[in-house]
């Protein structure tokens, strides 16, 4: 459909409004108070000291000019208002994949979506990195209803001009764009294709280090979308599956019983070593599915967060 055709842009408009009318119901119901508590507070400047009072926390207690003084006194900090929220969401080939109703790319412009109106409620600018082997699109983070529909519409509709995935150049374009301290929802499905155990080490390692690179400097959260076909193969006999980013072609026969277990073995053993890598690094991860409602997990998510900074 051609995106200046009238039909085509009452299918965006539907298609906007839908998510619009459901992100802003959850954030209502749901997700504004979550989120404040899992992000606000953390960006924060020292402002002063001043003597202890009954009920103040005794972790807030300054011992050096407490043992001075021969008085209790607390450090008070000044929370900084307003937050610098980046999507960088991937719109490689690999993310029109949907084995039903929705594809990873939708899931990922419901869950942009919600992240924004939930931003845009608190006061936050958010900005919004498209990507696939290159940068797409770039929009500068700033407030207001209009930027956020934006996004939605960008995220949804956006043609890629990349056919693969260059996640490390991505993580560069972030570093190089964002130079104030940001939380960053880095948002694929972070597939990486290989041609042997030897290409994965070397392509893996690089990427590791530019998730290392980009925590330091930012709050960074991986949001990896999948789809439950991806992780075993359905018993259907010889298939020839086409890589959807480099074209490739590979016939198996998925009737065979260990061709299948070794697929999914493969599928997982991937995705602990992702999961591995990034907890020792200290990054966050979030996992969601094409197939159902994320809303649950994202609430438990900020949850545990707001947890660990209690």
């Amino acid at each position: 459909m051609n995106e200046h055709d009238p039909e085509f842009t009452r299918e965006i408009l539907r298609k906007v409004r839908q998510i619009e009318i459901r992100s802003n119901r959850l954030v209502s119901e749901v997700f504004s108070g979550s989120y404040h508590s899992a992000f606000k507070g953390q960006g924060i400047d020292f402002e002063e000291v001043r003597e202890y009072q009954p009920g103040d926390e005794v972790r807030t207690i300054d011992w050096n000019v407490t043992a001075k003084s021969g008085v209790p006194y607390v450090k008070q900090y000044r929370e900084e208002r307003e937050l610098t929220i980046l999507l960088a969401v991937d719109i490689s080939k690999s993310t029109g994949y949907g084995s039903k109703n929705k594809s990873k790319r939708e899931k990922l412009a419901e869950l942009a979506a919600l992240l924004a109106f939930s931003a845009n409620r608190n006061g936050d600018k958010v900005g919004l990195l498209l990507f696939s082997d290159q940068t797409e699109l770039y929009l500068p983070p700033t407030n207001g209803h209009k930027h956020v529909l934006r996004i939605l519409r960008e995220v949804l509709f956006k043609p890629a001009v990349g056919k693969s995935t260059n996640l490390c150049e991505a993580l560069e374009m972030i570093n190089q764009m964002t130079r104030r301290r940001a939380v960053i929802f880095f948002l694929s499905d972070f597939l990486i294709t290989h041609k042997s155990s030897a290409e994965e080490h070397s392509a893996i390692n690089p990427l590791f280090h530019k998730l290392s690179q980009t925590r330091l400097r930012h709050d960074l959260i991986c949001g990896k979308i999948f789809d439950p076909k991806e992780r075993e193969l359905p018993n259907v006999g010889l298939v020839t599956m086409e890589d959807s980013e480099t074209g490739d072609l590979l016939t198996i026969d998925t009737s065979d019983n260990q061709t299948r277990l070794e697929y999914k073995n493969s599928y997982e053993r991937r995705e602990r070593h992702f999961s591995k890598e990034l907890k020792k690094r200290g990054i966050d991860e979030f996992l969601f599915s094409t197939d159902g409602d994320f809303s649950k997990e994202l609430f438990s998510f900020f949850k545990v967060r707001e947890k660990r900074r209690n």
